[in-house]
């Protein structure tokens, strides 16, 4: 079983103020076929993490490791980690002007294997994958993203999940700006991308409680009998600033735990 493991991980970024340290010793074990969602508020490292792991020049590592299988990840090149089993599905997926999206999914998928897939399997494969997450055929015409709205880069993102079959995936909130229906077309796919290929998630929400520090101290989803079938609740230590990981660690639907990733006043009334 593969793990990808975070220890004591500091990252700064570059600002106009100077040099800004993001992250202060985060620490994250995922196994295969694990689903993790590493919740906080805006500026307590959440992207700064992901694009870290996926090996952005914008962030510095000071300190700390990323293991994947016990080989050191910070010291592969971009391309080294995706073939090692990384994903990143962005939260703002750019346009490519000029390439179409046909051919970058193909391109992508004989640089990880190493050799091009059979024409035919493979167009089969992509037109089953866009039927699946309600894209048009055409799209494989377009050129990457442009001219895609939010919904559809998202759907884009989960296509070359789908397709590119990584080991780890890191899902940088790739559930916001979606309405309802395009969140479960988006969770359908990272669903069976996850049961097909026992994917192992970490997928980055704003809509938490507050979050605890550094990752640290995590709490397990568990379900609980009820009238409705019962729902998902969290086991929490104490409340502290910082990142929180909640470990999703039996293979149960993402829609399971995505609709609880909502702030507590968003449904309780406040008192005058």
């Amino acid at each position: 079983m593969s793990v990808l493991e975070i220890k004591d991980l500091h990252v700064s970024v570059e600002t106009e103020q100077g040099t800004k340290q993001i992250l202060k010793g985060v620490d994250l074990t995922i196994k295969q076929g694990e689903i993790h969602a590493v919740m906080g508020p805006n500026g307590s490292g959440k992207s700064t993490l992901a694009y870290s792991i996926a090996g952005h020049p914008k962030y510095h590592v000071e300190s700390g490791s990323v293991l994947l299988d016990g080989a050191e990840v910070l010291d592969m090149t971009v391309d080294e980690r995706a073939r090692a089993g990384l994903f990143l599905a962005m939260q703002y997926p750019v346009e490519i002007p000029g390439v179409r999206m046909a051919d970058f999914l193909r391109t992508a998928k004989t640089a990880l294997d190493g050799e091009a897939p059979a024409l035919r399997p493979w167009i089969k494969e992509v037109n089953e994958a866009m039927k699946a997450l309600r894209m048009d055929k055409a799209f494989s015409e377009r050129n990457v993203n442009e001219g895609f709205s939010g919904g559809e880069k998202k759907r884009h993102e989960i296509l070359q999940l789908e397709l590119l079959k990584p080991r780890f995936a890191v899902l940088d909130e790739t559930d916001s700006g979606l309405d309802v229906d395009a969140l479960k077309i988006v969770s359908e796919g990272v669903n069976r991308a996850h049961a097909a290929n026992d994917l192992g998630a970490a997928h980055h929400a704003l809509h938490a409680h507050p979050a605890l520090h550094q990752a640290r101290l995590r709490a397990r989803l568990r379900r609980r009998p009820g009238r409705r079938g019962g729902r998902a609740r969290a086991r929490r230590a104490p409340r502290e600033r910082g990142l929180r990981s909640l470990s999703h660690r039996r293979s149960r639907s993402v829609e399971a735990w995505l609709p609880h990733l909502r702030p507590r006043s968003s449904t309780r009334s406040r008192r005058p």
